[in-house]
């Protein structure tokens, strides 16, 4: 079987959105680029939905997927956080950071693990999940309301749901990588 499935395809195509998000962000073509956004999500239900229903899931996807969930969120909070372009609803760079830094952070502490005490299965979890939904919302009202061109409580309120479950979820990865450590080496499950 071929790793450049009808999937995969489609996950290639949500990464080749992301740099015309930005541009269109970037030179105010807010409801193009709501449009690109939400193009991106609807490759993003697809892939999986296809790759269930085919039974075409494939290695590269389990890699390519998340990592074209992380990159078109990151970037899209990036870009929503930038000064001078005169967005209604700009989203405060400490949240960007914040959750820029949570990824960095679960990255490294799975490379750590992993090295340190030898392959470790790390799966989603529903914070992780949560906060996955959580971001998709607050960048999708973020960028409704700047087409609209008004500042919303609505915005300010998927923020707020944003830094909560990105706390929550911190905290989880982090006492679940603690648990795999202090396991007892018989006990240990890849």
């Amino acid at each position: 079987m071929t790793a450049l499935t009808p999937a995969n395809q489609l996950t290639l195509l949500r990464m080749l959105l992301i740099p015309a998000l930005v541009i269109l962000v970037v030179y105010g073509h807010l409801g193009w680029a709501l449009v690109v956004f939400a193009t991106a999500g609807l490759t993003d239900l697809l892939d999986g939905l296809i790759a269930r229903q085919t039974g075409q899931r494939t290695r590269l996807g389990a890699w390519l997927d998340p990592m074209a969930d992380k990159l078109l969120l990151v970037t899209t909070f990036v870009v929503l956080t930038l000064p001078g372009l005169g967005l209604a609803n700009r989203l405060p760079i400490w949240l960007t950071v914040l959750i820029i830094s949570r990824d960095v952070v679960i990255v490294l502490t799975v490379a750590i693990v992993n090295l340190a005490i030898g392959p470790r299965t790390f799966r989603p979890s529903i914070f992780g999940k949560t906060a996955t939904a959580t971001y998709i919302v607050t960048a999708a009202t973020t960028m409704l309301f700047n087409y609209l061109g008004y500042r919303s409580v609505g915005v300010d309120a998927c923020v707020y749901a944003s830094l909560a479950i990105t706390l929550v979820s911190s905290f989880h990865y982090i006492w679940h990588a603690a648990r795999i450590i202090d396991e007892p080496q018989g006990m240990r499950v890849a």
